[in-house]
């Protein structure tokens, strides 16, 4: 079990936080460039890398430093999001669950059939048009066309990237990554702060800050989230070859300037807030670090913006 004490972090920062939060997106970074190594070793027989991870887990961010390692090596690689790959609002109905309302975890949102073509397709160098879901409307429509070269690499990122009912078809030339938050925050006489309680800050602040929603409305989704992602997610993550630990030694001590105030207010009218009163300590005990030294290509940016990668 990984974990980290907040009394070791808070001396870090207090010590150097530009040189802390440096060397802590370094850590992670080389995680990447060995995964890359491997990668770059096989690409030409497996050029499609199928990457997942649970909600909250830095997929995006993961897969467009993969992809600029790639590059940066000669070897053009693409990103493409599985979330592009949606069924229209008019297919819920494939996506009921047994209490009769739409499982918006489900892998049955996918349009699996098209997906699975259209990775076919690229391995043999066809060119494909790539759709684009449209959040706002829940509509699907063209996005980009998309032809692989024979020395491309094409990255799928998504949480069922590693569930064979979603990506079978990919099993002979596709290499498998799972990514998610592996550490977990000491404190105060040994209590833990489980990796998704880390997750669950990381999107209550991109929510709040792109998704119109308020804290109440993130905490509301946590049950579901987290029964999709035992359902549909874990029982996979057998299936990669890679595996990368997400986590950020600093990225609590940044999310403390925008959630630490919003959930002091929830937490005076949210029924059963009692589960989710670790964080709220977690982020009292934290020393915050100042915004402005978190660098544009931090993984962190994913979540509070101003990233050097578009998303």
């Amino acid at each position: 079990m990984r974990k980290i004490n907040i009394n070791a972090v808070n001396r870090k920062i207090h010590e150097n936080q530009s040189e802390f939060i440096l060397s802590c997106n370094k850590s992670y970074e080389e995680q990447l460039v060995e995964i890359a190594d491997k990668i770059e070793a096989d690409y030409k027989t497996k050029p499609i890398l199928l990457l997942a991870g649970p909600s909250g887990a830095g997929k995006t961010t993961t897969a467009k430093k993969i992809e600029e390692i790639l590059d940066n090596r000669g070897i053009n690689t693409h990103t493409i999001s599985m979330d592009d790959y949606f069924l229209p609002k008019s297919s819920f109905a494939n996506a009921i669950g047994e209490d009769g309302k739409i499982d918006f975890e489900s892998p049955n949102r996918i349009n699996i059939p098209m997906l699975n073509k259209h990775m076919e397709m690229m391995s043999n160098c066809e060119e494909v048009t790539v759709p684009k879901y449209l959040f706002t409307t829940q509509e699907s429509v063209d996005g980009f066309k998309l032809k692989r070269d024979k020395n491309d690499i094409i990255v799928f990122e998504g949480i069922h990237a590693l569930n064979p009912m979603v990506t079978s078809a990919a099993s002979s030339f596709a290499r498998c990554m799972y990514v998610s938050v592996r550490t977990r925050m000491e404190f105060d006489d040994n209590k833990l702060l489980q990796p998704k309680f880390i997750r669950l800050m990381r999107r209550l602040i991109r929510d709040s800050l792109y998704r119109g929603r308020d804290i109440a409305h993130t905490l509301d989704m946590f049950d579901s989230v987290e029964a999709g992602e035992n359902k549909y997610i874990m029982p996979y993550k057998h299936r990669a070859e890679f595996s990368v630990d997400t986590f950020v030694p600093y990225e609590v001590s940044v999310y403390k300037n925008f959630i630490l105030d919003k959930l002091r207010e929830t937490a005076e009218t949210y029924p059963d807030f009692e589960r989710f009163q670790l964080m709220e300590e977690v982020l009292e005990a934290t020393l915050s670090v100042d915004i402005d030294n978190v660098p544009t290509n931090s993984l962190v940016r994913e979540f509070i913006g101003g990233s050097k990668y578009s998303y």
